[in-house]
């Protein structure tokens, strides 16, 4: 097996830990950088596992759904009370876990799954590592 990593530096975004008994459950934004591993039985006919110059459908993913977003766990009680209260100022994105470690792995499932699509199957995430501030990281991986 072959692996690659493409890192997407500085993302900003928002989260909001509602479960924290900190100052976590506060609506606050980190630069994110996302790790993606990616896999591959063979090389393609670069001797690549992906080409990074192809990888645009990823930075499009990441900037329709996370640059400047706040994410919300769904299980948020205070999601649509927020949001209603001013909809223009929000780009929600909702998931099931807004932790470092939840999105990690919610972030392996979208790309590995749009990774097969753009490849035909030829690559797969081995993992997402995410980390806040370049200080805490998590990383998921099956």
């Amino acid at each position: 097996m072959l692996t690659c990593t493409k890192v997407y530096h500085d993302v900003p975004f928002a989260h909001r830990q509602h479960l924290h008994d900190g100052h976590c459950s506060f609506v606050h934004g980190h630069n994110w950088d996302i790790a993606i591993s990616f896999a591959c039985r063979e090389p393609d006919s670069n001797g690549f596992v992906v080409d990074f110059g192809k990888l645009g459908f990823i930075k499009d993913w990441i900037t329709e759904h996370l640059d400047h977003a706040c994410v919300f766990s769904e299980s948020d009680p205070l999601l649509n009370t927020l949001v209603s209260a001013a909809p223009e100022a929000w780009k929600v994105y909702t998931v099931r876990s807004c932790s470092c470690e939840g999105l990690a792995a919610h972030l392996f499932e979208v790309f590995d799954e749009i990774v097969r699509r753009h490849t035909d199957g030829r690559v797969w995430v081995e993992y997402v590592e995410i980390s806040e501030d370049k200080k805490n990281r998590a990383r998921f991986s099956k």
